[in-house]
């Protein structure tokens, strides 16, 4: 193997069981290239990673095995059956490690999700890398790894161990949002089925199926999508104007799409189709020459489209009458704070729904298990603690806990009800308290108002749309003392005083460094207590750092946020690169800790394992 590769034998594979397969172990698949996916499925980026990776294990399947090492979150991602059925929600047919105190993730040294790891046919790790964007980078790898050991005759060839899992024939599969139509019927988003349903207005009853059910981008009245999601009606104004009468959310395309209701015809009306991967921007822009990043929710306000672009963290506007779009709120750090719009930082916005009043828009912020709100141009939060605090605990709004809400249904009472998905519950926030008006629900993900005032639930888990009884609300606000939870993520200890930040980064192969349009680096550093980092919060080009970390602070979070760019050498066109990840990296400042903090954004280093 070339030199520049590290000689690190790779920690054998344990779990607590496997999905896909029965079981197996590095020797089992020595002569093989294995890439180790640490994943979590509340997490967009590592949703994005799996359609990264999808082509990859396509092109080399007979001499790569991806294997998913799901290291979870959130307490409801270590339930089993739960990851039993995102499994099968996002359809990973590789195989899957069940790694639920996360000591995988430990043995690997990962610090963020997620983390890939190519391990060589010798069985040893030849490079890391974090974030997603690597899937070119890879490819040469494979390809230099299919070289090496091809000539060394340590290859074995053959097909890769998977178990393709088909879905249960339900009407629905994973429903993720639903919107309530003029004539009384319902529009479902059909995720796993690539499709929408309209429903009767008994929520059960198939009217018609917009989608062939395969998954695509193709417009017309056969349309394909790739797991849709928001829904949003445009107001009649504006649908004339337009042409269609619904946004939809196409959120793995990348794209939103208008939907003609009376005709069932599809077209794109939002979105290049390209995943952004580009530095913010608050202008607009053409809605077809936009790059988006997994739109997961729309909403009508301020006179346009509202975007939850769960993948960058961030909220976007889409004009479908002048057919523009821009950037409305967020900088792309994921984190929670609040104020101008342009200076706060979410976590994977998933829910919208405006006021009745139009007054304010309230956003699910998943990832933070927050629930905020936008009013006169500034963001405040409503509930929730932060990207590592999480619950079920009813009460004052400011020490109440929420776990990985989708959905958000803002009422004429000025009350707001919550899909709090990963607590399997239906909340409300009313006079600055929350209180649980239903659980015991599986995986709640949106919330609709129907005509005639009831509310209906996408019970996304259960795959069907179910009513709230009668009187449900009314009956509501006996608080649920509940459990508080932390990602117990192991902190990493670090020393008080002088700690060096050395972000490590290698191109891949074939790639350089790009300084074509200005510094081809960039990190930004902050902390959770702010009081934590007396020096070294901002923004530099370098990716090394020096901190200074408060004696008087025992613990916290270091926000860190780098990006790289790159291009192709030796290329007659070469293509420009952009990595980038976010790591929120629990710490504790303990005085015989360690002095250096390495971060591998893409390369190969060997940090001390725990």
């Amino acid at each position: 193997m070339p030199e520049k590769y590290a000689r690190v034998r790779a920690p054998e594979l344990k779990g607590r069981g496997w999905l896909n397969v029965d079981q197996l172990s590095l020797q089992d698949l020595r002569g093989k290239i294995v890439l180790l996916d640490f994943w979590t499925f509340c997490c967009i980026n590592c949703l994005h990673v799996l359609d990264e990776l999808r082509p990859l294990e396509e092109r080399f399947g007979d001499v790569l095995v991806t294997i998913g090492v799901h290291s979870p979150k959130f307490e409801h991602e270590k339930d089993p059956d739960a990851l039993a059925a995102a499994v099968e929600r996002y359809g990973v047919d590789h195989p899957v490690l069940d790694d639920p105190e996360l000591n995988m993730w430990q043995q690997y040294a990962a610090k963020a999700w997620p983390t890939l790891t190519v391990v060589d046919p010798e069985g040893y790790v030849v490079a890391n890398m974090a974030g997603e964007g690597h899937a070119q980078g890879l490819t040469k790898l494979i390809e230099d790894l299919i070289g090496v050991h091809e000539a060394k005759g340590t290859l074995r060839r053959g097909n890769a161990p998977h178990v393709v899992q088909n879905s249960d024939l339900t009407l629905l599969r994973f429903p993720g949002k639903a919107l309530a139509l003029p004539d009384g019927h319902f529009l479902v988003a059909d995720a796993t089925h690539q499709s929408l349903a309209e429903l009767d207005a008994d929520n059960e009853t198939l009217v018609r199926r917009i989608g062939t059910g395969k998954r695509g981008r193709k417009d017309g009245t056969e349309p394909e999508f790739s797991e849709p999601g928001g829904l949003c009606l445009l107001p009649p104004h504006a649908a004339e104007v337009a042409g269609y009468d619904v946004v939809v959310a196409d959120t793995v395309n990348h794209l939103l799409r208008g939907l003609k209701l009376k005709t069932g015809e599809v077209s794109t009306v939002a979105g290049s189709g390209r995943q952004w991967r580009g530095t913010v921007d608050f202008d607009a822009h053409d809605s077809l020459a936009v790059d988006l990043s997994s739109p997961w929710d729309v909403a009508w306000y301020d006179d346009r489209v509202v975007i939850a672009m769960a993948g960058i963290h961030q909220l976007w506007w889409f004009d479908p009458v002048r057919r523009t779009a821009g950037m409305y709120a967020g900088t792309t750090v994921e984190a929670l704070k609040d104020g101008p719009l342009h200076e706060v930082w979410m976590a994977q916005p998933s829910g919208l729904s405006a006021s009745p009043d139009g007054s304010r828009l309230w956003i699910a912020d998943s990832e933070s298990s927050a629930v905020r709100w936008i009013e006169d141009g500034e963001m405040h939060t409503a509930a929730g603690q932060g990207l590592f605090d999480f619950g079920h605990v009813d009460g004052p709004a400011d020490e109440a806990l929420l776990q990985h809400p989708l959905g958000v249904l803002a009422l004429a009472d000025g009350s707001v009800l919550v899909a709090d998905t990963y607590n399997g519950a239906v909340r409300r926030i009313a006079g600055g308290r929350v209180s649980t008006v239903l659980d015991g629900l599986s995986e709640p993900s949106d919330l609709v108002l129907t005509a005639d005032g009831d509310i209906v639930v996408v019970e996304s888990g259960a795959h069907r749309l179910v009513r709230l009884g009668a009187g449900t609300l009314a009956a509501a606000g006996i608080d649920v003392a509940g459990v508080r939870h932390r990602t117990e993520r192991p902190p990493t200890m670090l020393a008080p005083g002088e700690v060096e930040l050395d972000l490590i980064f290698e191109p891949a192969p074939g790639q350089k460094l790009d300084e074509s349009f200005g510094p081809s680096t960039r990190l930004e550093v902050s902390a959770s207590p702010p009081e934590l980092l007396l020096e070294g919060a901002g923004v530099t080009t370098d990716l090394r750092r020096r901190l200074v970390l408060s004696a008087d602070v025992a613990s916290g979070v270091l926000q860190v946020v780098a990006q790289a760019a790159t291009c192709d050498v030796d290329a007659e066109f070469p293509a420009c690169h952009l990595t980038r990840q976010d790591w929120g990296v629990p710490i504790r400042v303990v005085h015989d800790g360690a002095a250096r903090l390495p971060l591998i954004l893409r390369g190969m280093d060997a940090p001390d394992r725990a």
